[in-house]
């Protein structure tokens, strides 16, 4: 080996040396306070500019901080690729759809569990005005300790009971709207509620429809049997 050959394996060697020391050093730093301002080779990394809620902007014309999204603009978790579950209208828009979608049912896991994910949904969003029956005297509605209480009202508007026959006739896909876009006092949930849970609420909407149909129906009574006279 010559000696330019070694010199150079020499200074490789303490490069190398060094550099470990420099690590260990660092290492050995960590957790530890100083009063000695950061060394920050890019400072916009470490203090980068951002804008307050509310706050004034010089940027832009309106000089508002707060943008409004961009027009057309899909959030990626409320995006719906079927037509019919996303309006409740069928695909060529003439009218509602008669019953809940297939689709929605299956990636809901089931009606069961459709249901279910429904009557929590139902009991958050609906049932302070509709009631937890759906008999429209929630709390909103009527000021009572108990369901049997008479309704004292709080003044706002009464609200038609799901047993109204209006309400059962209308079409699952026209439930779903009404939930999507609200009608005359009732605001509209599409922000606040995925669509998914729209059908849900429809779902449980229907059940209670059903169980109060069941509630109603009078039980004929069987009739009792009629002994033979006894032949004379």
């Amino acid at each position: 080996m010559n000696a330019p050959t070694v010199r150079l394996a020499v200074l490789r060697a303490a490069l190398a040396l060094a550099a470990t020391g420099a690590a260990a050093g660092t290492a050995a730093c960590r957790g530890q306070t100083s009063d000695d301002p950061p060394v920050l080779p890019e400072r916009n990394m470490y203090d980068s500019e951002r804008y307050n809620a509310e706050s004034y902007s010089q940027f832009f014309s309106d000089h508002r901080t707060m943008r409004p999204p961009v027009e057309g603009a899909i959030a990626r978790d409320r995006y719906e690729d079927d037509p019919e579950v996303a309006t409740g209208l069928v695909a060529d828009r003439s009218k509602y759809a008669m019953t809940i979608p297939q689709g929605v049912v299956q990636r809901s896991g089931g009606m069961v569990k459709m249901l279910g994910r429904g009557e929590e949904r139902f009991g958050i969003y609906c049932a302070p005005c509709h009631g937890r029956t759906g008999d429209g005297k929630g709390m909103v509605v009527c000021k009572r300790d108990k369901v049997t209480d008479p309704c004292e009202g709080r003044g706002f508007p009464p609200l038609p009971s799901y047993e109204d026959p209006r309400l059962r006739a209308m079409p699952d896909g026209q439930v779903f709207a009404t939930i999507t876009h609200g009608v005359r006092t009732m605001p509209a949930y599409a922000a606040q509620i995925p669509v998914p849970d729209r059908w849900a609420i429809v779902s449980y909407v229907r059940a209670l429809q059903l169980s109060q149909m069941a509630e109603a129906k009078p039980t004929t009574p069987s009739p009792t049997p009629t002994q033979p006279e006894p032949k004379q």
